[in-house]
């Protein structure tokens, strides 16, 4: 079986650091072990130092050990610069000092409130795969019409997120489709079929491979996001052929973000 990525993106969550850690060490402890699976956790970034410690441990948690290599820490955002005259900003040399593996690059959310455009996410990935990062960049449209125009606006993020990456780098870019629609924090959001989703990534697919050749287009992984669960994860893992699962509001509760690690098994 091909490697499977189970990504819980927490957002502007937990409250306080002390909820961070149980859930943090809740996922450690009742994660099942599983062959072929990585598992993603992207807090906050004012968390990563303490579940840091946990990961290598400086916070021993009992059975901790076993998942030191299967639970990995990502962030929800990076910088496209190293170092400089930045406020507010977080670096890639910053997150990998934190042990960071992964980083999340143009979530929609991060489109819409922090005007994120497709030039300043291309330049975010081209940072964090020089860094050695690993890049799970977001795509999706914000309505599916009829007429199949929202195909031509994922081309355009495909295309333009990809702008001048060399192909020696692409083996650490992966994308995630999560349309808009579907992300479970919009009122009245539905998660997208699998038969969907299947049409949609082999669509995906064909973009790479026009632009890149067969082999990246077979080899790029790809990811569903939204609205997704411990109830339909399967589906989208099985019939839809997903590559993993980027999970957001079931990311936040231990039991719900293990259900969607067990629907692998």
């Amino acid at each position: 079986m091909a490697k499977k990525f189970i990504v819980a993106n927490w957002k502007m969550n937990p409250n306080s650091v002390k909820e961070a850690e149980a859930l943090f060490i809740g996922v450690c402890k009742s994660a099942p072990k599983m062959k072929n699976t990585e598992v993603v956790v992207c807090p906050p970034f004012v968390y990563l130092d303490r579940l840091s410690g946990i990961i290598h441990n400086a916070m021993p948690i009992g059975r901790q050990a076993k998942y030191k290599n299967q639970i990995n820490l990502g962030s929800q955002d990076v910088f496209w610069e190293n170092r400089g005259s930045y406020t507010g900003e977080i670096s890639p040399l910053m997150l990998k000092d934190f042990g960071v593996k992964y980083v999340i690059v143009g979530h929609s959310e991060r489109r819409k409130y922090l005007m994120a455009n497709n030039e300043i996410i291309n330049k975010k990935i081209k940072t964090a795969l020089k860094n050695n990062l690993k890049v799970f960049f977001c795509v999706g449209e914000e309505e599916r019409d009829e007429k199949g125009k929202y195909l031509k606006f994922l081309k355009e993020e495909i295309i333009e997120g990809f702008k001048k990456i060399p192909k020696d780098n692409l083996k650490n870019l992966f994308i995630v489709y999560e349309p808009i629609w579907a992300i479970s924090s919009n009122k009245g959001a539905a998660a997208d079929t699998p038969r969907n989703f299947l049409e949609t990534s082999i669509y995906i697919r064909k973009i790479l491979f026009f632009r890149f050749g067969r082999k990246v287009a077979h080899k790029v992984p790809i990811l569903y996001g939204g609205s997704v669960d411990g109830k339909n994860a399967r589906g989208f893992l099985e019939e839809g052929r997903a590559d993993g699962i980027l999970a957001g509001r079931a990311g936040l509760k231990v039991k719900s973000f293990v259900d969607i690690l067990k629907s692998l098994k």
